[in-house]
């Protein structure tokens, strides 16, 4: 036993002492192995950020949630020249689903809208993402209000000039400043802020702190919609514990009676389930992760070729040595120890540097910005 730890500590210092030796060809293979585990680690820990933090995002929202609308959420087999020349979901067909369909614990119409340039005196804040949305969106997404509050149903029907805005739209708009009850400028026109939302940190797409919110009756009386107008979409959030596919069958049969559409004509509408968007982006991360483990095994197998390739010429370099080394008596196991224990030394310290980097860039990248990652 004493014999083999004798071996083993030898074997040990000589492949230290040859890594010293050659220091530049020592920093040239462990600058390979390090930028091979970087490559593999990095893009692992990248999907995994990016999944987790879709994931965290859409933890919130209830995956039965269903979004009517003439668009579709994910692959369809309906042409696009066809899905073009559907009909706008517009605020009638909000009213006519939240009078006929039953069992819903919350509705909400939307309209969807570009980015806008809110004004407060002399300060601007643009390419803020103004949602146009009826006052049920508050339920469906779960918000919660920091400050003021949320505008009613009322508030909502009748259009009433008010907005409610994201943590990080007030902070950039009003500084250290209450923003409540300030008059702004959006659409140019003028709304009074009557709440903040509580800050919720980034996700999949924009964050509700980038956001602001005003009754989607108020954008309609400067923008009907219709064919030429902006897209909407009626927002459904089914009671808990309903049949899903009994509702959604429901819902079908009922607007298609409304549409006026025939037994065997083809649905001129979308209805999208938040869990058909989930299952799509698990099938996108499912190939990020594909495509990261085959760039790992690339990395691997360079790294791998670069060891084996310096070991091949450290063993070309030393023939004399190896020579003196048996004709002292030297076991071939000795010397096979020399370059097994350089090969390990390389890698472990590459390897190790390698995830240390990635760690420090993490650290560094979460505390720059709200995305988190791991």
């Amino acid at each position: 036993m004493l014999v083999y730890l004798r071996l083993f500590k030898e074997s040990f210092s000589f492949a230290l002492n040859a890594l010293r030796t050659n220091k530049l060809r020592t920093f040239l293979s462990l600058l390979g192995i390090t930028i091979g585990i970087f490559s593999i680690i990095a893009v692992l820990a990248a999907v995994d950020s990016l999944d987790r933090s879709i994931k965290d995002q859409l933890s919130g929202l209830d995956k039965n949630t269903i979004y009517l609308t003439k668009f579709s959420f994910g692959p369809t087999s309906v042409p696009k020249w066809q899905r073009d020349n559907f009909p706008q979901v517009e605020h009638d067909d909000f009213e006519f689903v939240q009078r006929n369909i039953s069992q819903v614990e919350a509705i909400a119409y939307v309209i969807f809208g570009g980015s806008e340039n809110l004004r407060y005196e002399g300060k601007t804040v643009s390419g803020v993402n103004v949602t146009a949305v009826s006052n049920g969106i508050y339920d469906i997404e779960s918000l919660k209000i920091a400050e003021g509050r949320f505008y009613t149903e009322s508030e909502s029907y009748s259009g009433s000039p008010v907005i409610v805005l994201g943590s990080a739209t007030a902070e950039n708009l009003f500084d250290s400043e209450n923003p409540i009850g300030k008059t702004i400028r959006v659409f140019g026109r003028k709304l009074t802020v009557i709440g903040v939302l509580k800050k919720v940190g980034s996700g999949l797409g924009d964050s509700p702190d980038e956001r602001a919110y005003v009754p989607a009756n108020f954008v309609r009386q400067f923008n009907n919609g219709g064919t030429e107008g902006l897209p909407g979409a009626v927002i459904i959030k089914p009671e808990k514990g309903v049949d899903i596919a009994a509702f959604e069958a429901v819902l079908k049969q009922k607007y298609r009676v409304y549409r006026g559409l025939k037994a065997g004509e083809p649905d001129n509408f979308f209805v999208n389930k938040l869990s058909g968007l989930t299952d799509f982006v698990d099938g996108i991360i499912s190939f990020l992760n594909g495509a990261g483990w085959v760039i790992s095994a690339f990395s691997l197998l360079v790294g791998g070729f670069g060891i084996a390739n310096i070991m091949f010429v450290s063993v070309k370099e030393r023939t004399n040595l190896i020579g003196i080394q048996k004709s002292l008596g030297a076991k071939n196991r000795f010397i096979l120890f020399q370059f097994l224990f350089e090969a390990i030394i390389l890698s472990v310290l590459g390897g190790v540097i390698g995830i240390v980097l990635v760690e420090i860039i993490a650290l560094i990248a979460t505390a720059s910005s709200d995305f988190e990652f791991v």
